[in-house]
């Protein structure tokens, strides 16, 4: 059972409690806000911020922001800069919900967490409206992402008695928010911007996240009301058997391929922006497709794809050919790695203008979605269900700090994309993720061995 007092079966709305509603309402919200931010944040750098030494000037903290990144890169221009800016937020939205998570479970509540996480991110998006507040707004938005989303989507659980049938399709219907505003927000924001210019744009990720704030506080009634932990008992923690200690060996291991992973992922946020704005024929038709909409065909995809890689799963189960948990994840970044490879190929297909045609991102979006379909929900369901009960929750959360780790290297690399050229920097990136398959592939027998459960 839960540490919560559950609501009541009428409480219900098409089938499920109507408190799953209201956190599915705010995280749809909330990743309105943060992917329409997101999508423009390297664009509004690279193409206006830092272009102008004495608007960059005015920033409040940026001469000891910058000092502390050349401290480890050398000097960097406005480029370089933007794409270590961004690797560092990223890696900050994606690795302090661990932290987050623990404020709302052992200090503030969940409830008070997700509140205040969502005011802060609220101010952050209203502060990129100024030029001075720029680097205050990063800051509030990491921090609030943390706050909301380490404790938002732990009250799932709380809504549901042990064995309760709905839960099964619970996260179904929380995810699908997540992926409706994924590809909603840069659409909308994207085209704000394009009209009225990048802080109209992030004004509405702004409006969003208060809107989604409003859904939280608004729906409180519908959500159990948190109640006092027990005392922690005392007592150490079992040791573990040699069987976990493998797993653990096993799932430690893995990780530098998963980081690797996420390393070519990450430039899709980052350098691939820039890359479509100045390689890419976006003219269709006379109308100039924005940069940040092609973000959304990542919104979409899950429900696209995950279907599709169900049926085939399943068609190969059938036929005895399914494939283990390891060659899937093989599978998924060797197509994921090759399928960024696939942007070296722009000047090969270039215009007279030297520029791509506008199918070539459109294909590296489809084949690569279809690439992570194999991969994202495979390598977390491995560290949940390999880890030993007692080091779930941690391990769990060092598979995620494999983004976190992943966004920093991809931010160090965007250096390579001025001084080396488009291709071969789409081309390293391919040979890191392919490279990682063909590592799980080549370890496969040992990791196996040391990933298998116990019998019964």
């Amino acid at each position: 059972m839960t540490d919560q007092a559950l609501p009541q079966r009428s409480d219900e709305l098409f089938g499920q409690p109507k408190g799953l509603w209201v956190l599915a309402g705010t995280e749809l919200w909330d990743r309105i806000s943060f992917h329409g931010m997101v999508a423009m944040l390297v664009l509004y750098m690279t193409g206006d911020l830092l272009l102008d030494p004495a608007r960059v000037a005015t920033v409040i903290g940026f001469p000891a922001f910058r000092a502390f990144l050349e401290a480890t890169s050398g000097p960097l221009g406005p480029q370089a800069l933007a794409l270590q800016t961004f690797g560092y937020y990223y890696a900050c939205v994606t690795g302090l919900p661990l932290l987050g998570g623990w404020i709302g479970d052992r200090v503030a509540g969940r409830k008070l967490a997700v509140g205040g996480g969502a005011a802060m991110m609220t101010a952050g998006h209203f502060a990129l409206a100024f030029d001075r507040t720029f680097l205050i707004a990063l800051v509030l938005l990491m921090c609030g992402a943390g706050l909301l989303r380490g404790n938002l989507s732990a009250q799932v659980k709380s809504l549901y008695a042990d064995g309760d049938p709905r839960e099964v399709n619970a996260f179904q219907y929380y995810y699908l928010g997540i992926n409706f505003g994924a590809a909603a927000a840069p659409i909308l924001s994207g085209s704000v911007a394009a009209i009225w210019g990048w802080h109209a744009g992030f004004a509405v990720a702004g409006f969003g996240m208060l809107i989604g704030l409003m859904v939280y506080l608004g729906g409180q009634r519908w959500l159990p009301a948190e109640q006092q932990r027990a005392p922690a008992v005392s007592g150490k923690r079992p040791p573990l058997t040699a069987s976990e200690r493998r797993r653990v060996l096993g799932l430690l291991a893995i990780w530098p391929l998963v980081v690797c992973y996420w390393t070519a992922q990450a430039q899709i946020w980052n350098v691939y922006n820039i890359w479509l704005r100045d390689t890419v024929n976006l003219d269709v038709g006379g109308f100039s497709v924005p940069v940040p909409w092609f973000q959304s065909l990542d919104g979409l995809a899950p429900g696209l794809f995950i279907p599709v890689v169900l049926w085939i799963w399943a068609l190969q189960a059938r036929r005895g050919r399914e494939p283990d948990v390891l060659t899937k994840l093989a599978i998924g970044s060797i197509i994921f790695g090759l399928s960024v490879g696939l942007l070296a190929a722009g000047p090969l297909l270039a215009n007279a203008q030297g520029r791509a045609p506008i199918a070539l991102p459109l294909l590296f979006h489809v084949t690569s979605n279809f690439g992570a379909m194999y991969y994202a929900p495979v390598i977390m369901g491995l560290y949940g269900t390999r880890a030993p009960q007692s080091l779930r929750g941690t391990l769990v959360g060092i598979c995620m700090l494999a983004t976190a780790a992943g966004s920093v290297l991809s931010g160090w690399m965007g250096g390579l994309y001025e001084s080396l050229g488009p291709a071969p920097f789409w081309l390293i990136n391919a040979a890191i993720c392919t490279g990682a398959g063909l590592g799980i592939l080549i370890g496969a027998p040992v990791l196996n061995r040391l990933l298998a459960q116990d019998e019964g």
